[in-house]
Parts: structure tokens; C-alpha cells; sequence
């Protein structure tokens, strides 16, 4: 009976069964209530953080290009493990606020154009040693320099100066932004030492793990870093380690064996078979997470708005929401944003599925035979099956839809930014300036659509720096309108980040992304 009680416990603890349920089935063996509650007692400080381990986790997005350079990090993968070995100027905290990190003190003038970050005495880097404002400046310079590969470049442009003084670091941009704090919790911008400059893919910063193996595109982890400046905040295995894998049904396979702990990307589909596991658990976050087809608008025939526009009008977006996701997302309207984002545009009119209105525009582009669209499933969960749909949708139109699967393997660096017509995903980002920078601003090393509008470009540079909110606000309603009309996006669906987790893992809490905001694998730990 013990064993049966303590079972019960743990599974209230882990809020798999209401206090109510474990009151009532230890009153059916015979328990006392007092006893009972004794139990749950010590089940909910069972809960507490744990030490040691190999936290595992199975992620989707690995490939053999990946590198330890956090300015070219891209997927999953990548961007978790940056989490692990990587520190951060601040971060976004699960209610949307910041946590300040390496930033002590984060202020600005009035002005919000000068902006200067204290930073945190005594942290030590995996090398050994003491991190630096000196080494912030260096890692800014890094990822904002005009020649610069970095995923976070588009964020830094509005930059004029960064300098070092004393233990602070002052930031001086060329127009104001509000938003300055939230684009340093970008996931490229590890802090290195000396910025990366002398050896940016030394895996080097100041995170709970220090980098133990790294196999781009099957494996990565790291060993605790002894003198974490955080220990008791994260960091509680012993080790951490990530698999990856791309395909979706394996991941699902390695969770139920328990090759690993944590997985990313569940497909909607099976998200009632894991259910059915009494050893499993599914997270769901609605973020700004989306599903999307790109368009690059510099490469025939896309560079052609009446094409483009015949194929936004050529998409069933009810359907796919309901087949794809199966009621976990919601449609898109074809720019980035969603409710999710605080200044979020809700009265701009919802795009459908018109038929009529995409063979007049088709015709009206004078293109004639297929459209190739190349897909795999890397892009994201669902993707062919996405793909199919469309090509359904577009015949009612009678526009010719060409669907070629591509292998995951190579698919980031071999489709995805290179071919004129594919599809990916957006993980989206913690305000609206930072998604616009990083994607759709013309000067952007991520603009994956081609998208170079001047008007856009401006409007993206008066909207970072309005600080009367409800004037931003209509900024970025104009904003979100010229992407959507004259764009190379299809967003047909905004999808929660679905996780499904093993019941050995404890401090698992919810946030705005996937994997706790890219913090599960080092927030988490493993069960006595």
C-alpha cells in the first residue's frame, strides 16, 4: 500500500492528479486523512531542484553545417545549446518582463538613445577569465559590423557607438528604441570573450555548461561549469546533452524509451497517443511561434506582386489549422504578428481562402504552367502534409502547384534562404521590432523573402523610435499591412510550441516559446 500512496503522491507533485483525487483514493486503503496530507507534503518538497544526472534532450532542427558560433546559429538545436553554454545580457522572463543576466543595471535617457548596462562583477568565463565590459563591447561590435554573418545583425543597425566605462557599457544608438533591452535577448548574442573576435566557434562564454562534445548535426553537450555565477538557479545535471534528431516519429520513439527526457516539435497528431503515456506529459505554448511558405520577391516569377498575391489568396488557412494543427495554433494573415505581441494590430482584416480572387490575379501576372514549391518536414512539423493541402486548394484556383519533398539533411543550407519558393518556421521574437529587424528589414542577413521596401524600412525606424504607444501602435499597423499586400510571406498558421516531456523530469514551468524560452534543458533537473 506504501508504494501504491507514494506513486499517487508523486504523481500530484508532478500535477498529473488533483489533491481531491489522492485524498479520496488514500481514503479507499484505509489512510488517514492526516497521514495523507503528510504524504503530498513531502512529495511537493520531493519537487524541489535536484543535482546530478544527464539531462537528455531530442531536438529537431540539427545539421551537419552547424556551428559553435552563436552569430550563424540557426534551429533548434543550435539555439537551445546556445542556452547551455552561452550567457546572456539579459533574458526574457516567463512573464514577459526581463531577468537581467551579465546586465546588472539596465537604464536610458529620456530620449531612449543612449542606453547603459552595469555589468555584473565576479562572472567568470569557461577559460577562466573575469568577464568584461570590454568583452560585451567587443561581442556588440562583432554582431553589428556591416560585414558581419550574424542572425542578429537586422537588430543592430540603428547602432552609432558602443563604448566601455569602468564596468559599464554604454550604448549610443542613431534613433531611439524603446525596445533596445528586449533585442539583447536575442539567442545570437553570446557573450565571448573578446567578443569572438580571436575564435568566435570556441564554444567559450559563461553559461551553467561548459562544452564537452559537439557533432553538427547529430550531437552536442556540455559538463557543469564549476563556478557558475548561478548554481542555484540552474545548471543541476551533472551533464547536459542534446540528440539530434529531425525526423519526428524517432523523436517520439527515443521519449518513450527513455533515450532521452525532453523533446521539441510534436506533431499535433500524436500529441493524444503521448497523452495516453501515463509516464509522459505534453506542454503546450501559445507564442508567436509560425508556420510559413516564403516567396523570395527578387526571383522570377515571384518577383511578380499579382503572382504573389494569387498564391496568399490560394491557401485554406481554416483548413490547414484544423488538419495540420488540429485546433493547436490559430490562421495567420500573412504577417509575422500575432495577439501574442503587446502592440498587436486586431483590426486589420483576416485574409481568406477566395479561389475567384487568386485566378484573376494569376492571370493578371501573365505566368503560365506549375509552380514548384519545395518542402520538408525540418521546416516544420506537418510540412508536406501543409504542402498537399495547398496544392489541393491552389487547383481549385487553377493554379498548378508542383510539390517536391526535400530531405531534412541539408534542408537549412541547401532550401531554406536559397530557393525562390519553400517553406519554414519562425520561433517570432519578444517584440515586434525585433521579428520586423531580424526578417523583413531590407538590410537583414535573415530576410529570407527578398523583402526590400524603402517605405517598410523607414516606418520600421520612426515605429522603434515613437515612445507614445498608441502612435507606435499604428506605425506598426501600416507596417504589418504593406508585408502583408506587397510581401513574399504565407503565413497560413501560428502553431504552439509543443513539447512532451518525461515524468522525471522536475521544474518544468510554461513560457512564451517552446522548451521554457530555450532555458528547459539548464532550468530543469532530473528526479530522485
Amino acid at each position: 500500500m506504501s508504494q501504491e500512496l507514494e506513486h499517487l503522491s508523486r504523481r500530484v507533485a508532478a500535477g498529473r492528479l488533483s489533491r481531491r483525487e489522492f485524498l479520496g483514493r488514500a481514503t479507499a486503503l484505509g489512510v488517514a486523512a492526516t497521514f495523507a496530507n503528510s504524504l503530498l507534503a513531502s512529495a511537493g518538497r520531493a519537487q524541489g531542484p535536484v543535482r546530478g544526472g544527464i539531462m537528455k534532450g531530442g531536438l529537431k532542427g540539427g545539421a551537419a553545417t552547424d556551428s559553435l558560433d552563436p552569430a550563424t546559429t540557426s534551429g533548434s538545436v543550435m539555439g537551445n545549446y546556445c542556452y547551455c553554454w552561452g550567457e546572456y545580457l539579459v533574458a526574457l522572463a516567463p512573464d514577459l518582463g526581463l531577468e537581467n543576466r551579465l546586465a546588472e543595471e539596465v537604464g536610458s535617457s529620456k530620449d531612449a538613445k543612449t542606453w547603459t548596462m552595469k555589468i555584473r562583477k565576479g562572472v567568470e568565463f569557461h577559460n577562466g577569465k573575469t568577464v568584461t565590459a570590454e568583452d560585451v563591447v567587443a561581442t556588440l561590435e562583432r554582431h553589428s559590423d556591416a560585414k558581419s554573418k550574424s542572425g542578429a545583425l537586422g537588430l543592430l543597425t540603428s547602432i552609432d557607438t558602443i563604448k566601455a566605462n569602468g564596468d559599464e557599457v554604454v550604448v549610443t544608438l542613431k534613433d531611439g528604441n524603446a525596445d533596445f533591452p528586449y533585442l539583447m535577448t536575442d539567442y545570437h548574442l553570446v557573450i565571448q570573450p573578446n567578443g569572438g573576435k580571436d575564435n568566435p566557434a570556441a564554444g567559450i562564454s559563461a553559461g551553467p555548461y561548459k562544452v564537452s562534445v559537439f557533432e553538427p548535426g547529430a550531437r552536442c553537450g556540455g559538463e557543469r561549469f564549476a563556478n557558475f555565477w548561478q548554481s542555484d538557479k540552474m545548471g543541476f545535471a551533472d551533464q547536459v546533452e542534446i540528440l539530434a534528431i529531425n525526423d519526428s516519429t524517432a523523436r517520439i520513439a527515443a521519449l518513450q524509451a527513455g533515450q532521452v527526457h525532453i523533446v521539441d516539435k510534436v506533431e499535433p497528431k500524436v500529441v493524444d497517443l503521448i497523452k495516453r503515456s501515463p509516464n509522459l506529459k505534453v506542454e503546450a505554448a501559445s507564442g508567436p511561434s509560425y508556420y510559413c511558405f516564403n516567396m523570395l520577391c527578387d526571383t522570377p516569377p515571384f518577383d511578380n506582386n499579382d503572382l504573389r498575391m494569387a498564391l496568399k489568396l490560394a491557401i485554406d488557412r481554416e483548413e490547414m489549422v484544423d488538419k495540420i494543427l488540429r485546433g493547436y495554433g490559430s490562421v495567420g494573415n500573412d504577417f509575422p504578428i500575432n495577439a501574442s505581441y503587446r502592440l498587436f494590430p486586431d483590426d486589420i482584416e483576416q485574409r481568406i481562402f477566395d479561389p475567384d480572387k487568386a485566378a484573376f490575379h494569376f492571370k493578371k501576372s501573365g505566368h503560365s504552367g506549375p509552380i514548384l514549391l519545395q518542402v520538408a518536414e525540418a521546416g516544420f512539423p506537418g510540412a508536406v502534409d501543409a504542402a498537399q493541402l495547398y496544392q489541393q486548394s491552389c487547383a481549385k484556383a487553377g493554379i498548378a502547384l508542383k510539390v517536391k519533398r526535400e530531405p531534412d539533411d541539408g534542408y537549412w543550407s541547401e532550401v531554406w534562404n536559397k530557393q525562390p519558393f519553400c517553406n519554414t518556421y519562425w520561433s517570432g521574437r519578444t517584440t515586434q521590432d525585433q521579428i520586423y529587424s531580424t526578417a523583413y528589414l531590407s538590410t537583414a542577413a535573415w530576410n529570407d523573402t527578398r523583402f526590400h521596401n524603402e517605405k517598410f524600412d523607414k516606418l520600421l525606424i520612426e515605429a522603434r523610435a515613437e515612445l507614445d504607444q498608441d502612435k507606435r501602435k499604428n506605425l506598426y499597423r501600416e507596417m504589418a499591412i504593406i508585408v502583408r499586400d506587397e510581401g513574399g510571406l504565407i503565413v497560413p498558421m501560428f502553431a504552439q510550441d509543443i513539447d512532451a516531456i518525461s515524468d522525471k523530469v522536475g521544474g518544468y514551468v510554461g513560457g512564451r516559446n517552446g522548451l521554457m524560452n530555450f532555458y528547459a534543458l539548464v532550468k530543469c533537473w532530473l528526479k530522485d
